[in-house]
């Protein structure tokens, strides 16, 4: 038989009705009815609701605790008329006191405001019309929710010891340090790195899946600001272990293979003219544009990079996901919602989101994923499938791997291992150290590039990080630093100067052009040194950077090219001179031609009416 919906009561008398007549005698035996009292069950509700008005009902609102108060507040201004357990709690920390009923002689004062929704469902959750209509004359909207932030990260942080503890001994937990990688001046830097590794020929990626391979991915971590999040020559030592592996290196192909500045041809991404045009504009420009097409594509589903969860790349457990973009909107909605420059913990913002209903699902169907094993794994189970466990990874997912990579949050990270360990009660867990590489982020900061890409500000100011040590620059071009290099720092004058003792380096004009061809602009290491000396820089070392500039632009990169070799001179001649081939390739010696790739197969057709052939190699 089918079940029948009864719509929701719309008076308090309705709404008492559906409690049985023991529970409306103990609630109305709270209330000073005059005997006798009625015994019918009509009757009992009648009586109660006569004194849910004017002054009896203020007196009685007033005998709720705070949290009960709260509730009712946000059931009446701020759930859409039905009470939300879970974004209460995620918002307040708790339920308020007694709100699954009480199961004493005396009921809470609760019941005389949240009544069942149905007949058979008896928690709370609605304020009948009439009542909130009595109550909104002095109940007060709830407070809006607010987002913990803190000025300064602590050194470390608790987390889960990894490996296996003795038999009968619970996990133990030790002091990690926080890593913290500042990512606005990465990203610029990263940007024209990659477009130069694309335009170069350097980034092969699948012709199904578009993803990136091993050996690409490589190539781009050797070129990023720093290198990537987690050490990329960390191997796993059991078919059983884990290693994060590349997260900055994986998603750059995709953020411009989603922003079109990089398009496949053949079994190589190269660069568009929107592409080609990004290497010539301001890097923060060209990053919005790439958050917001991010924010849009269909290319690729985060979630899917939170590979423990099986279960998702076909038949059901593909079609019960729902539409990426959606997700991402909620994220961008909350992340513009923090202040910027401050640190925010990620748990807190995970509770924000809930809290200020930037909700969402990453799955109308919990029980086609699994961790491990379909049956014993599933997600389905109650439990198994909460906000932390999906909706948490997806958010870390998005923060982590993309706004981190296009430089709009700063973040703060361990190793995932035992990072949160939430997930270690769900069945098929047994053999995972974290359930996404992506665990481990455990602050983050949204900074002025985040605010200008996400639409919060029009106009960008850079934020450049304050010197670390100080820099002497002589005339013949070496330095002396006084202090001990950052990692940062040490890593940038590894790529522009060779070091000559522990404080003595010397800029090295060839490993200068060499990052120059992977995207390092010459403005930056004057503003670099600039920084760092107090004197102005000689005039042999002005010049010394001037020259390097005109020489960057001596050569340019252009299109990838074919070069044919011909059977005779004479046939080179007449490739170069026929007024169907002619523009379409360039004389290389007497008997080579040079046609550009995009153009092979009109210059094929053009020979083809000459009478030649052209075998593919």
């Amino acid at each position: 038989m089918p079940y029948r919906y009864d719509p929701p009561p719309s008076t308090v008398v309705e709404a008492l009705q559906l409690s049985n007549a023991e529970d409306l005698r103990r609630l109305m035996n709270t209330l000073p009815v005059p005997k006798p009292r009625p015994t019918r069950k009509a009757d009992m509700a009648k009586a109660i609701e006569g004194y849910l008005h004017g002054s009896s009902l203020r007196t009685i609102w007033e005998t709720l605790g705070e949290h009960q108060q709260l509730a009712v507040r946000e059931t009446l201004h701020g759930f859409g008329g039905e009470f939300d357990p879970e974004r209460f709690k995620a918002k307040y920390g708790k339920l308020p006191k007694d709100y699954e009923g009480s199961s004493s002689s005396q009921p809470s004062p609760l019941n005389f405001f949240l009544y069942p929704k149905e007949r058979y469902r008896q928690s709370p959750s609605i304020v009948p019309p009439d009542l909130a209509k009595r109550l909104k004359d002095f109940v007060p909207p709830p407070p809006e929710p607010k987002l913990s932030a803190v000025e300064e990260l602590p050194d470390t942080v608790q987390q889960r010891r990894r490996g296996y503890c003795p038999s009968g001994q619970k996990f133990g937990f030790e002091p990690m340090e926080l890593v913290r990688r500042d990512m606005e001046q990465a990203a610029a830097h990263d940007l024209l790195a990659v477009l130069r590794q694309v335009e170069q020929g350097r980034v092969a990626v699948s012709v199904k899946t578009r993803r990136a391979t091993a050996a690409a991915m490589r190539r781009i971590a050797e070129v990023l600001h720093g290198e990537d999040f987690f050490d990329a020559a960390e191997k796993k030592q059991d078919r059983w272990s884990q290693v994060p592996g590349p997260i900055r290196a994986f998603a750059w192909p995709w953020l411009l293979q989603a922003g079109r500045l990089a398009e496949l041809h053949g079994s190589k991404l190269a660069l568009t003219k929107r592409g080609r045009a990004a290497l010539a504009e301001a890097p923060a420009k060209t990053l919005r544009y790439l958050w917001e097409r991010w924010r849009k594509n269909t290319l690729l589903d985060e979630f899917s990079r939170v590979d423990a969860i099986k279960g998702q790349h076909r038949g059901k457990g593909k079609r019960s996901l729902t539409a990426a973009g959606e997700r991402r909107l909620d994220v961008a909605f909350a992340l513009a919602d923090c202040p910027v420059g401050k640190w925010i913990g990620f748990d807190d913002f995970s509770r924000f989101m809930r809290a200020a209903d930037y909700d969402f699902i990453v799955t109308r169907d919990p029980w086609r994923l699994y961790l491990g094993e379909p049956r014993y794994g599933s997600l389905g189970y109650a439990g198994n499938h909460d906000w932390d466990i999906l909706q948490g990874r997806y958010v870390l997912s998005v923060l982590f791997e993309y706004a981190a990579t296009l430089g709009m949050i700063d973040v703060a990270y361990t190793h995932p291992d035992g990072a949160r360990p939430d997930f270690t009660k769900n069945g098929g867990a047994d053999d995972l150290a974290y359930l996404s590489r992506y665990d481990g982020l455990r602050y983050f900061r949204l900074n002025p590039l985040g605010a200008y890409c996400l639409g919060e500000v029009d106009a960008y100011e850079p934020t450049l990080p304050p010197p670390a040590v100080r820099l002497t620059v002589f005339a013949d071009l070496r330095m002396r630093v006084e202090g001990t290099l950052p990692s940062h720092e040490r890593l940038l004058l590894e790529t522009v100067a060779n070091p000559e003792s522990d404080d003595a380096w010397r800029l090295e004009p060839s490993s200068i052009l060499a990052a120059m061809e992977n995207g390092y602009q010459v403005e930056e290491l004057r503003e670099f040194l600039s920084a760092r000396d107090d004197q102005p820089l000689p005039e042999t070392v002005e010049g010394f950077l001037r020259n390097l500039e005109r020489g960057e632009r001596a050569l340019k990169s252009r299109d990838a090219a074919l070069l044919i070799e011909c059977a005779d001179k004479d046939i080179a001649a007449r490739l170069a001179a026929d007024r169907k081939t002619a523009p379409l390739c360039l004389p290389a010696g007497e008997r080579h031609v040079v046609v550009r790739a995009k153009d092979e197969k009109r210059f094929r057709k053009a020979v083809h009416g000459l009478g030649y052939g052209m075998p593919r190699a």
